[in-house]
């Protein structure tokens, strides 16, 4: 492999990484605005409350191990041995995750409009996020390549998907709370779901259509360098 291939996969990594890190830090601001949890996390909140001595970012790899056999099912033979890089992105993600929060924990909000300032920063956060991660196309956490895979197999665009997907997983997490506690919102002292879960579930895919344009423009040189590499993740 020659020193440009191989400064390719460098850049594309670098860049995929980068949206990882950029989706783990919409997680913790999400996780600090006390508002509700970023929807992709609140299966892993809800967990952690029952079971507190596992974190959030271990419960949240656990949850993308998941989400990866579903790829699997929903793919079958389609499902290519490359995706599998989904597995250490999990492992960083998930470490990301519990990075952010220990960097946040002492940060204290003091008013409802400072929360819903930290709400709104994880609807663009995770949004920019998730675009970086498809053109770095390298490697992606199962979450965001689930919505990936659905997008494809559905035909439906992408930030719709997202929509729908959020949805589930706080409907999902809802199910879990409600088992646990008793009430769909939290453990009685912390709140997973609230006015700021619906915000993040319902603004999210709706920020994807203004960033996406954006990104898509600012990283043309880059994706066209990797279109051509034929060393790509995931299909076009």
């Amino acid at each position: 492999m020659d020193g440009s291939k191989i400064r390719l996969i460098i850049l594309r990594y670098s860049i995929a990484t980068l949206g990882l890190a950029l989706v783990a830090l919409g997680v913790a601001l999400s996780l600090k605005s006390d508002l509700g949890t970023a929807p992709i996390s609140c299966p892993p909140a809800v967990l952690n409350l029952r079971w507190g001595s596992i974190s959030v970012g271990t419960f949240t790899w656990m949850m993308h191990m998941v989400l990866i056999l579903f790829q699997v099912a929903l793919l079958r033979k389609d499902f290519k041995w490359r995706y599998l890089m989904q597995i250490p992105a999990a492992f960083v993600f998930g470490y990301l995750c519990d990075l952010f929060i220990w960097l946040l924990q002492d940060v204290h909000l003091t008013s409802y409009a400072m929360r819903m300032v930290f709400c709104l920063l994880t609807v663009v956060a995770t949004a920019v996020g998730l675009r970086i991660e498809i053109i770095g196309n390298a490697w992606m956490i199962a979450g965001d390549m689930t919505i990936d895979v659905l997008s494809r197999v559905t035909k439906v665009r992408m930030s719709r998907v997202k929509v729908a997907f959020d949805v589930f997983m706080v409907v999902i997490a809802a199910g879990f709370t409600w088992i646990c506690f008793g009430n769909p919102w939290g453990d009685g002292n912390a709140v997973v779901i609230r006015e700021g879960t619906l915000v993040l579930a319902l603004l999210t895919g709706l920020c994807m259509r203004l960033t996406d344009p954006l990104l898509e423009k600012w990283f043309a040189g880059v994706s066209a360098r990797i279109a051509a590499s034929h060393v790509v993740l995931t299909d076009e």
